[in-house]
């Protein structure tokens, strides 16, 4: 019987507790943040050709399939490999 009374006190304090958290924080008047004025950048650097095009490296993906499972290929699709 005492465990059931603990229990209700100890929840109806949880949940004053976190009322009482989230009005303090509702009517707790708010600061205005400092605003920094920083310098101009300026940034140098140079375009290479390359980064027209990205090379990626060739992944191999190992894997076993069960033999009763179907493969569904689009052959519409045309695919280029890399190297």
């Amino acid at each position: 019987m005492s465990e059931h009374i603990f229990s209700a006190v100890l929840t109806f304090s949880v949940l004053a507790a976190g009322t009482t958290a989230v009005g303090s924080e509702w009517v707790a008047p708010r600061q205005v943040a400092a605003v920094a004025a920083l310098p101009a950048v300026t940034v140098i650097g140079k375009r290479i050709a390359a980064a027209d095009s990205v090379t990626l490296p060739m992944v191999v993906v190992t894997g076993h399939r069960h033999g009763d499972t179907e493969v569904a290929v689009d052959e519409t699709a045309t695919v280029s490999r890399v190297q």
